[in-house]
């Protein structure tokens, strides 16, 4: 109930009771209160309504190209060969190792592509998962123009319904690559596209080669323990920090805003965090392609490199790169690293001689237990693995009950007994 309503109750009268009458000439507080409404009201109603101040609204910077399926939203970027994202130069990326990508990336498929003709991309989507829901609202590109340097073309779909000529610019793109350059995309942002594909009915896309960076970036990187997601790479190994970057985990409610208001300034932060995430992407191929022997990799990451190469089954080249991983300072990791591989080449005398460098500088039953091996089976000092299974192998129970009887037999039918240590 209004305050005007409550007020006019009081002036209604009880049958009840009736007051005393009040002289004409005394105005009643219930009059006063009145009077003073009506000042209050009449002056509110004279005061025009105040604008609200001038605000200066940014537009989207995408321009529109008529196309055969509608129009298409585009923001294009050219980066010079000067270009650098934190520490690395993006034009490297034109002259890396195919047969090096290949082989951190264990895709072979990927050695016979030409770099200067790869297509770098990323998807800013509508929600976290691949599922048919989810939009890639915008498509990030980025190409070698031999007179431009690195292209960079971002595609918006401005309104839902409107992905068809985006589709068919990726398509298009994709049909000229040698190879594909994504991070992550692999699990999400190419399921996401032929989703989308599939649900406008647009014919699937070719799909060239695909050099999918995060698994190369986790393989690289493990030693440093710095996670896998882009901006953490950026920092630790780009040098790059991005300044008043959106979070990923926001860009849809970015893009959600931006349909429910029409106001641009939601997705400017978005439009910059995409075209970011490829030119990134161009910086780290050089990056990884760089040959090794001059490579501006940290030793730990060349760990990371030795490592993989190992998994590839070139196991000289991988003790090379251990070893000067090791020259290098990569510590602990790259003595291990160095050991495993000398093992793996059939170099014992070298594993022997790392893993024991090991065992004095840390604690680690794993490095006693493959010591146990070495100096049962190569170095044939049972007594020696005998005391190293006694320290604690890390085995289950009955694996390490079992390789100590064993020693312990051997150790008795040489006749050798005591401490050895």
């Amino acid at each position: 109930m209004s305050l005007r309503s409550r007020l006019a109750r009081l002036s209604v009268s009880s049958p009840a009771h009736t007051p005393d009458p009040v002289p004409a000439s005394a105005p009643t507080l219930l009059d006063d209160l009145r009077a003073r409404m009506d000042a209050v009201l009449s002056r509110t109603r004279a005061e025009p309504p105040r604008a609200p101040p001038p605000v200066d609204v940014p537009d989207l910077p995408f321009c529109v190209e008529h196309t055969a399926e509608g129009p298409l939203h585009v923001r294009t970027l050219r980066l010079s060969g000067a270009h650098r994202v934190g520490r690395a130069p993006v034009t490297a990326a034109r002259a890396a190792s195919s047969e090096l990508l290949a082989l951190l990336a264990l895709d072979p498929a990927i050695a016979s592509c030409d770099p200067r003709g790869a297509l770098y991309l990323d998807t800013e989507t509508t929600g976290l998962g691949p599922g048919a829901g989810t939009v890639a609202f915008l498509v990030g590109l980025a190409l070698w123009d031999e007179e431009a340097g690195l292209l960079v073309e971002q595609l918006l779909v401005r309104q839902l319904g409107e992905e068809a000529p985006v589709l068919a610019r990726v398509a298009e793109r994709l049909a000229r690559a040698s190879m594909l350059v994504t991070f992550n995309g692999k699990s999400f942002d190419m399921p996401v596209l032929r989703t989308r594909f599939v649900m406008n009915r647009v014919p699937p896309f070719r799909e060239p080669p695909h050099l999918d960076l995060v698994h190369v970036a986790r393989r690289l990187h493990k030693a440093r323990n710095i996670g896998a997601r882009l901006g953490a790479v950026e920092r630790a190994v780009l040098g790059f920090v991005r300044e008043g970057d959106v979070p990923s985990g926001e860009v849809s409610q970015c893009y959600l805003h931006f349909l429910r208001t029409a106001d641009p300034r939601a997705l400017l932060g978005v439009v910059d965090h995409n075209a970011w995430d490829v030119i990134s992407m161009a910086a780290l191929v050089g990056l990884y392609g760089e040959p090794l022997e001059g490579s501006a990799l940290e030793p730990e990451d060349l760990v990371g490199v030795a490592r993989t190469l190992k998994r590839a089954g070139y196991n000289d080249r991988a003790f090379e790169i251990a070893d000067a991983a090791c020259a290098r300072g990569a510590g602990d990791a790259g003595v291990r690293a160095r050991a495993e591989i000398a093992k793996a080449r059939g170099d014992k005398a070298r594993a022997l001689a790392d893993f024991e460098a090991l065992a004095a500088s840390v604690d680690d039953a794993s490095v006693r237990l493959e010591l146990a091996k070495l100096y049962e089976h190569h170095a044939k000092d049972a007594a020696r693995a005998l005391a190293l299974v006694e320290a604690g192998t890390g085995e289950k129970a009955d694996r390490r009950a079992h390789r100590a009887a064993r020693l312990a037999r051997k150790v008795e039918a040489k006749g050798t007994s005591g401490k050895l240590w």
